[in-house]
């Protein structure tokens, strides 16, 4: 609502966006591998970017959460900022990668939630 992003919104909702986007691709990346990833590594993902673009002070929650039938659930968490969630990514589990920036003049975050099904020949 309002007027149309500043450039420097602009600039920080893209930082955000390849970090949402670096995320996506890490889980991608293991699911089709067949490897097994942990909370952390998807955390990483995407904190990995941000702090490149030099905004990491900035970034001051975990990436994301497990998502149940009832908002949170007890799966892994994208976490390697409160605590380093080493639980598994298992199919059939929903989580949440939602990244965010936020500067004292303004503040953005974009999640997308995320279900891995297991990809491998029966």
């Amino acid at each position: 609502m309002g007027k149309a992003p500043s450039e420097r919104q602009q600039e920080i909702f893209k930082v955000v966006r390849d970090a949402r986007d670096a995320g996506i691709q890490a889980v991608l990346s293991a699911v089709k591998a067949g490897k097994t990833i942990a909370g952390w590594e998807v955390d990483k993902a995407t904190r990995d970017q941000i702090n490149a673009a030099g905004f990491g002070k900035y970034f001051i929650h975990r990436t994301g959460h497990s998502i149940g039938t009832e908002v949170h659930a007890n799966g892994a968490n994208m976490d390697d900022l409160e605590v380093h969630d080493e639980r598994r990514i298992l199919p059939n589990s929903c989580f949440s990668i939602e990244p965010g920036i936020y500067l004292p003049e303004f503040g953005i975050r974009s999640e997308v939630n995320v279900l891995v099904r297991d990809v491998r020949p029966k």
